[in-house]
């Protein structure tokens, strides 16, 4: 077994906590840091599905994406969502961890991975970190080897997300060539995928001014939806941790679902 401690620096060192937005709250959220851990669960968020998963399968540690708690709370109660959550961890001793906005900006992190996954070249972040930019940043913006029409780049992205449908905006026959990536709710990325030329922009979800804008600007959208443009790379990192840490036992969540479904 390992302790918890060598675990959150293993995942520092994937996802360097200096590369997390001011707003985030990152790192070992949860727990006492010498406790020995021989079972992990990864996820993407902590809802009362996957909190009831980890103490069934008695996991020690969850490695989350989103953090709990995100904003600062005043108190821990079961009168709020997060309050019951966090009883029910303390509760059975489970710790917990997040990468978040770092692991969207690391060099291996979910938006590097997308963009490898669709086969774009020259990937370059859309804002590179201050402090080292050799890949370091947030979003991420490359070329396809030869354009396609823009509704093939959607069929391209499904397959690669294992998902049914998106939705789109802007013109749909279109030719792309240069994509911007920017996973979850990165409509703030808009303007640096225009400062870099880009055509189209692949993010989770936005509101509607920022598609609006999106159009004015000239970039097409691809809302894949905030679940499936992060979850994927949940399951990578469980993958990882099982690699670095052979005693572990590692899987990611098999109850957390995508909260957004079609009528």
């Amino acid at each position: 077994m390992s302790t918890l401690q060598e675990i959150s620096q293993f995942l520092g060192q994937l996802a360097p906590l200096h590369l997390a937005e001011a707003w985030d709250n990152v790192g070992l959220l949860v727990g006492r840091q010498q406790r020995m851990v021989a079972s992990v669960m990864t996820c993407l968020t902590l809802t009362p599905a996957a909190v009831a998963e980890a103490v069934d399968r008695q996991a020690q540690l969850v490695v989350v994406h989103h953090p709990l708690p995100f904003r600062p709370i005043n108190r821990i109660t079961d009168e709020s969502t997060t309050g019951r959550l966090l009883l029910d961890l303390a509760q059975h001793d489970i710790a917990v961890y997040s990468s978040h906005t770092a692991f969207d900006s690391a060099a291996h992190g979910i938006n590097q991975q997308l963009a490898e996954g669709l086969g774009l070249q020259e990937i370059q972040p859309l804002i590179p970190c201050d402090r080292d930019a050799q890949g370091l940043g947030s979003g991420r913006w490359g070329t396809l080897p030869q354009p396609v029409p823009f509704v093939e780049l959607a069929s391209r992205l499904k397959k690669r997300l294992g998902i049914d449908h998106m939705e789109a905006v802007g013109v749909r026959d279109r030719w792309v060539h240069r994509v911007a990536i920017g996973c979850g709710s990165a409509g703030t990325l808009l303007t640096a995928a225009r400062d870099t030329n880009c055509d189209t922009m692949i993010l989770g979800e936005t509101n509607f001014h920022t598609c609006l804008e999106a159009i004015a600007l000239g970039v097409n959208l691809l809302l894949c939806g905030h679940f499936a443009s992060e979850r994927f790379a949940l399951e990578w990192l469980a993958e990882r941790l099982a690699e670095q840490f052979s005693g572990l036992s590692v899987w990611c969540s098999e109850q957390e679902a995508d909260p957004l479904w079609q009528v």
